[in-house]
Formats: C-alpha cells, structure tokens, sequence
C-alpha cells in the first residue's frame, strides 16, 4: 500500500508472515524494524475477554467447583523451600545419579536438595529446615522463577 510522498510503504506480505510467526509461537505481539521503517503486529486481547463472560455464565457452576481445589495447592506449598533466584532447577547432582532427595525422605536442615543453574553457575539449594519431603513441586531441568515452590518439608 503507497500512500503520498513521504508516507510509509507496508509491505502486506511481511505483515502476513508476523502474523502467521505470532500464530506459531503464541506471542501476543511481534515488531520488527528496518532503518527507519518499523512494523508492529499485535493479537489483541479483547478476543479472549470477550470470550470470558459469554463463558462466565454456563461455567459459573464450574467455577466454584474448580475454587475448592485451587485452595488445596496452596496449603500443599505452604511449608516449601522457594527458589532464591531464576534459573534453571536439577534434583540430580549429575546426569545418571540418584536424585537429592525423594518424596518421603527424611532432610536435615543444610542438606541439599536441588541445584539451581543460573548464568552457568551451580547454585546449590539447601533446605531450611528439617522434616519430611512431602511434594516435589518442579521437574529436572525445568526454568524456575524467583520464589517459586521447589520442594515441601513438613
């Protein structure tokens, strides 16, 4: 599409294929820039709101339901270890080895019961306290976030 002088040329093929790349990877918006030409394609969000309360009345039932439920994974982590930091979680000490510890294990406080990768570096996550491990909240290998659940004592 050209406009007048000085307007900006869109290239709608290069428009179709950030769409189709926002589809694949299911981002919400892509931009891209080429000297002083830049492209911004977004999803808006209004689709997915104005899907939410046409849903809201036939699921309100089911809501309820599924509030009960989502209580219980919080009393679940209540007692657990958070990540200090973000990275990258191991519950092995290398690859092929016996896991740190197991759900029904008996820890003392200062044994190590992950290690955290973060910037190449092996960050060794001990627990605070002693007790049984309870729940093993990650997978080996999984990102974690700053105070996310990693392991519950009690």
């Amino acid at each position: 599409m050209t406009e007048k002088s000085g307007a900006m040329q869109v290239d709608a093929a290069l428009v179709r294929q950030l769409a189709e790349l926002l589809d694949e990877t299911k981002l919400t918006e892509i931009e891209v820039q080429d000297g002083e030409r830049r492209i911004k394609v977004a999803r808006k969000a209004a689709s997915v709101v104005a899907s939410a309360p046409a849903a809201a009345p036939a699921a309100a039932p089911v809501a309820v339901a599924v509030a009960a439920p989502a209580a219980a994974p919080v009393a679940d982590t209540a007692n657990a270890l958070k990540s200090p930091m973000v990275g990258t979680v191991y519950l092995f000490p290398e690859p092929g080895a016996k896991p740190f510890v197991n759900v029904g294990d008996t820890v003392k406080e200062g044994q190590t019961l992950v290690i955290i990768e973060a910037m190449k570096v092996m960050n060794p996550i001990a627990a605070t306290k002693g007790g049984t491990v309870t729940r093993i909240c990650v997978d080996n290998g999984q990102p974690v976030e700053y105070d996310q659940p990693l392991v519950v004592i009690d």
